[in-house]
């Protein structure tokens, strides 16, 4: 589903229908549904091209498996339940805590009115 995905965020990027992207890469409007919605995968070298078709270019390599998430998946898995529970409520509490004092902090912020200016040499107006 991930190049479905690519390909219809690439068409409505650039303001593509699927039978205008289906026209430049020379294939059917019901292709180009199929492949959004996931009943049909391109290849890859196909994927390349209706990318560039809407006037992207598709970048794809290899790299090294990012080990920090892996290694706190592993401590993560090392709790309990009961652990992992207790651990979701504190993280839930202190995003409450968080969301509270930022609309606290906004309700009694003020925002001071600044005179407008105009001209060439500021004064006003």
């Amino acid at each position: 589903m991930i190049t479905g995905h690519l390909v219809r965020q690439a068409r409505r990027r650039s303001g593509l229908t699927q039978a205008d992207l289906a026209a430049r890469v020379a294939t059917t409007q019901s292709a180009i549904a199929r492949w959004e919605t996931g009943g049909a995968t391109p290849s890859l070298e196909t994927l390349r091209r209706i990318i560039e078709a809407c006037g992207f270019e598709l970048r794809y390599g290899i790299t090294e498996p990012d080990s920090t998430e892996w290694s706190l998946a592993q401590r993560n898995l090392a709790l309990t339940h009961e652990q992992r529970l207790d651990q979701l409520v504190r993280t839930v509490a202190f995003t409450r805590a968080g969301r509270d004092a930022m609309t606290a902090h906004a309700a009694t912020s003020t925002v001071a009115a600044m005179p407008i200016r105009s001209g060439a040499n500021g004064a006003d107006a």
